[in-house]
């Protein structure tokens, strides 16, 4: 089944969102990650980000907003524009892009096509054509190292299908809803982007609605899971139980009737069924502080839905990330979450370090500097490595917890959190 995709795109020049190739002065937003959330929060597929940087300083530059888009959405992103070796390749995939493209209109990019499809894989290379000579002339090589072609420049559809069996994400021009349909019938056609995509990335989900009862196949929250599969309670409704999708804290619990779950599923936005004021109500339209669907779970009775959703500000009318807030009884308890715990340590060093602590041996590290964590952490290094000959199994346990101890020392001086460790694991 082929699946239309709505990629949004940004220019990205000197770390702002220009408005185009051939428009780099107008700035679209100060802001590419907060644009790429919008994109994200609305519906997009996924995300191109075009490189139009000048110089390895501002590159470099381009590149750390690049990455921070990448920690920032949820959906694939492919980088593009700027390359011009096989390091650069390299960036925008470390930086977290699922694809990185090449741009064919340089030849040298062309030459680089097979090794780099070798090093890093054909599903992560996506290249940039202006015109369906460039495909033709280059198929076979295309049809073996590369995933996706990117049509940079509008009105080239057409003179481009047909020409290889590698799918292809057009750019469009603007045009009306029922070219549109007949644009997204082309079968070698994945998707669209370009600037008709960004002006109406707010619509996104209605175009979705849209494209499905016409029956061409988009990604939509759809389930063989009915209403009537729900055991309802007596004014027809189901508890919904809401947690962050990133840290599964519980924000809070509400209500859905039929047209509420519906509502949902169509929207990609939780609605519930306020009781109190007898209405359907999308959480968000009042404050903006929507939540975007990431899972709908039914419990094994089927009677309560457990969603994990993306929260946009707070999910509490207080103010609040979550609603449960208010501590009733507690007993101290041994935390096992790793995560927590990586991050309760962390903490505590962070606080080391603004505020020294006499006799600390976290705080003698700091006044001695890099070069000393560095020293030790190679000197723990270099333990784990000697116990992991061992036979007694315990030792590496002690080594390694000493390692991530002055790693998270090391992770405090330089500024680096766990959540953009784990976010990098996540994307490789």
């Amino acid at each position: 089944m082929n699946i239309k995709k709505f990629i949004p795109c940004i220019y990205l020049y000197q770390t702002y969102a220009a408005a185009g190739f051939q428009d780099k002065k107008t700035v679209i937003s100060m802001n590419p990650v907060e644009l790429a959330r919008f994109y994200n929060d609305n519906g997009a597929d996924e995300l191109i980000v075009f490189d139009l940087s000048e110089g390895d300083q501002e590159h470099e530059e381009a590149l750390d907003v690049i990455k921070a888009v990448c920690s920032a959405v949820g959906i694939p992103v492919t980088g593009a524009g700027n390359v011009k070796r096989t390091e650069d390749i390299k960036k925008l995939l470390y930086a977290g892009c699922q694809k990185a493209a090449l741009e064919y209109a340089v030849p040298s990019n062309i030459e680089m096509t097979k090794e780099i499809s070798q090093r890093f894989g054909a599903d992560k290379i996506a290249v940039c054509v202006e015109n369906g000579e460039t495909i033709s002339l280059h198929k076979e090589l295309l049809e073996k190292y590369v995933s996706r072609l990117l049509l940079v420049k509008e009105g080239i559809l057409k003179q481009c299908v047909g020409c290889s069996s590698v799918p292809f994400v057009a750019m469009i021009p603007e045009m009306s809803l029922d070219k549109l349909l007949d644009t997204l019938n082309y079968i070698d056609l994945c998707g669209v982007t370009g600037n008709f995509v960004n002006k109406n990335a707010r619509e996104i989900t209605a175009l979705k609605s849209l494209c499905a009862d016409k029956g061409i196949s988009v990604e939509t929250l759809e389930t063989e899971v009915k209403w009537e599969d729900f055991k309802q309670n007596a004014d027809g409704m189901v508890p919904v139980v809401v947690q962050d999708c990133r840290t599964d804290e519980v924000l809070m619990v509400a209500y859905m009737n039929r047209e509420a779950y519906e509502t949902t599923l169509k929207s990609g936005k939780m609605t519930y069924y306020s009781r109190s004021r007898q209405e359907l109500w999308i959480k968000g339209a009042t404050s903006g502080h929507f939540q975007y669907v990431k899972s709908l779970t039914a419990d094994c009775d089927m009677d309560t839905i457990l969603a994990k959703v993306s929260q946009t500000g707070a999910a509490c009318h207080t103010g609040k990330h979550s609603c449960f807030f208010n501590e009733i009884v507690t007993k101290d308890f041994r935390e096992t979450n790793p995560l927590k715990i990586f991050e309760s340590v962390l903490d505590v060093i962070k606080d080391r370090k603004v505020h020294p602590k006499e006799g600390s041996y976290t705080n003698y590290l700091f006044e001695k500097g890099i070069d000393k964590i560095l020293k030790k952490l190679g000197e723990e290094a270099a333990e784990i490595i000697i116990a992991a000959k061992n036979p007694n199994p315990n030792e590496i346990k002690y080594e390694i917890a000493d390692f991530l101890y002055h790693m998270m020392v090391l992770m405090v001086e330089k500024g680096v959190t766990w959540e953009e460790i784990t976010t990098e694991l996540s994307q490789r």
